[in-house]
């Protein structure tokens, strides 16, 4: 893979005594959307904090368009073009909508044109706009989430389990905004546990297993390979 914009490089992180990720090697490509796979518990979601600078790194490099950002706080990373979002969503409960966008954009004031792409990928942010985010579904505070890492352009989106016990109709919702951010020219590196929002969105796959990266390949070689799937994380996709 040439020029990736994402890098790291054997890359351990502890959390407490417990050695997460043991020499995570992964490249996310421009452009285009990772899907990060594998069983629970293997370091999944750990790669992506310790991406975006949640967590320290005991050994190893991580690489940003280039730049070594291993020592990087994590605003700076955030300023530099990396949107992060949690499965646990991050939203601020006793802020309304409107202002839980604006703390986002971290280079200045929403742009009233990003405001409204946003309500068009997610109708019912313009509903609930002035509304606390603590009174919105579970569904509609998902896409408050995602929406906050959309704020302004980013050139990379790290994005754990976004469709995570939703609803059919708001995960076709969501994978319709992940595609058109893929359209804008954007990198999304995203863990993801349903395998037909994987299958639909992804471009490349990286699997974890016990804190590393096992296989990397096109998406459409282990979409279509049930005994690679068995043998890379115990299941198929086809059953899903």
């Amino acid at each position: 893979m040439s020029d990736p914009i994402l890098r790291l490089e054997g890359v351990h992180t502890d959390i407490a005594q417990y050695h997460i990720l043991q020499g995570v090697d992964l490249e996310v490509p421009r452009g285009a959307v990772t899907m990060l796979l594998g069983r629970n518990g293997v370091g999944k979601t750990t790669t992506l904090r310790t991406a975006i600078g949640h967590w320290g790194t005991r050994a190893g490099r991580i690489l940003f368009d280039g730049e070594d950002v291993t020592a990087t706080k994590t605003a700076d990373r955030a300023r530099m073009g990396i949107g992060y979002v949690p499965e646990d969503m991050g939203i601020f409960s006793d802020l309304t909508v409107e202002e839980n966008m604006t703390l986002a954009a971290v280079s200045g004031p929403l742009v009233p044109a990003r405001r409204d792409w946003i309500f068009g990928a997610f109708p019912p942010l313009r509903t609930f706009w002035k509304s606390p985010a603590g009174t919105l579904s579970g569904g509609q505070k998902q896409m408050l989430s995602i929406a906050r890492a959309m704020a302004e352009e980013r050139r990379l989106y790290l994005i754990d389990e976004p469709t995570k016990g939703l609803a059919p109709a708001i995960v076709s919702t969501m994978a319709g905004a992940l595609r058109e951010l893929k359209t804008q020219g954007a990198s999304i590196l995203l863990v993801e546990q349903n395998f037909a929002v994987a299958k639909a969105l992804g471009d490349h796959a990286a699997v974890m297993d016990d804190g590393r990266i096992v296989w990397t390949g096109p998406m459409s070689e282990l979409a279509t390979d049930a005994g690679l799937q068995e043998r890379l994380m115990g299941l198929s996709m086809e059953a899903t």
